[in-house]
């Protein structure tokens, strides 16, 4: 198949690199003319994704219309609080007559839209016109593109309404070494992928502050218990936070040496403010604008989300760690399955 590929950080090249290697045709398109003209020269980002080479056969490019006007499928792997921007894009530059024929949009974004609160594949419906959410997937799991582009065996989940989308994905991504599930819960995918950030930032506060496995186990569960909560107040099924999306992800994020959210949580706790924090990163800790967005969301559903709360505090209120962490510990007690029953 012909695949447009939108973004070219580490998670991009790595599914444009698997991707080659299942035998299609990549057209991976990189926003900024010098990024993108280093790619083409170095085929290597070494900063993102060391000891990774792209192929010469996949196609880097700064225009973002090469990269969709052939397209028979387009994976979205832009920053979520720039997919709005990408997409307005797509449909100012790419022909109708192409866009009708891409037969499905598979996003590996992870993120809830700042002011919004729309997941990104809301975003990517409302911008490209006479798109329906029967064509879009979302591909998502605990897949660290430092592990997929070493051909590590890793499983993730493809959710879309479309069933047989799902098993088109499942189909054209699956490899001996990345395993592709089908569920039809997207928004429950989506959630889990976007809301695990922000627990993810929680558990590097905690690895910041010393404290060891009890406190890491516990923030895990209770997290679940928290994205659980929201999803099911918009339509989610619990099932889902139990798979790949959901503690598969969370638990992959929270520990892993790779997650640059629990490294962002783990700055913060070691004293650094937010922009000192974000400095010092080399790529995007989509937990950060998701806090906000997730804790905006608890508020304007009405759900209890104290672990995301207090991670917003944190962030943008400049509230002392230590004064979280025991605002935590200190709550009403309260039944395991409160909220959840």
């Amino acid at each position: 198949m012909n695949i447009g590929v939108l973004g070219a950080g580490s998670w991009a090249i790595a599914l444009s690199v698997l991707l080659h290697k299942k035998g299609h045709r990549v057209c991976m398109w990189e926003y900024d003319s010098g990024a993108a003209e280093f790619l083409q020269k170095r085929r290597e980002l070494p900063s993102k994704l060391p000891g990774v080479t792209i192929p010469q056969e996949v196609e880097i490019v700064n225009d973002i219309a090469a990269a969709v006007n052939m397209a028979q499928l387009v994976l979205c792997v832009v920053p979520s609080q720039t997919m709005r921007s990408t997409m307005q894009s797509v449909a100012k530059l790419v022909k109708p007559q192409a866009l009708d024929k891409i037969e499905g949009w598979v996003i590996a974004s992870k993120g809830i839209e700042s002011g919004t609160l729309k997941l990104m594949t809301d975003v990517v419906a409302d911008e490209i016109p006479g798109l329906g959410l029967n064509r879009i997937a979302a591909l998502s799991g605990p897949s660290h593109a430092e592990e997929v582009s070493k051909e590590i065996p890793t499983s993730v989940v493809a959710a879309s309404e479309s069933h047989q989308l799902a098993l088109l994905v499942q189909e054209q991504f699956s490899t001996m070494t990345f395993r592709i599930y089908t569920n039809d819960d997207m928004r429950g995918v989506e959630l889990a992928a976007s809301i695990k950030n922000v627990i993810a930032l929680a558990a590097g506060i905690c690895d910041g502050m010393g404290f060891g496995d009890n406190t890491k186990g516990a923030l895990m569960t209770r997290g679940i218990a928290e994205m659980m909560r929201l999803g099911r107040s918009m339509g989610a099924r619990d099932a889902t936070f139990s798979g790949l999306a959901g503690i598969g992800d969370l638990i992959t994020t929270c520990i892993s040496k790779h997650s640059r959210n629990r490294q962002m949580g783990e700055l913060i706790a070691q004293g650094c403010t937010l922009d000192q924090a974000l400095e010092r990163m080399t790529m995007v800790a989509e937990g950060v604008q998701t806090a906000r967005s997730a804790y905006e969301l608890s508020k304007k559903m009405n759900i209890d989300m104290p672990i995301t709360m207090e991670v917003y505090k944190v962030l943008f209120e400049n509230k002392p760690a230590q004064e979280a962490v025991r605002d935590l510990m200190m709550r009403e007690s309260k039944s395991e399955l409160w909220g959840l029953a």
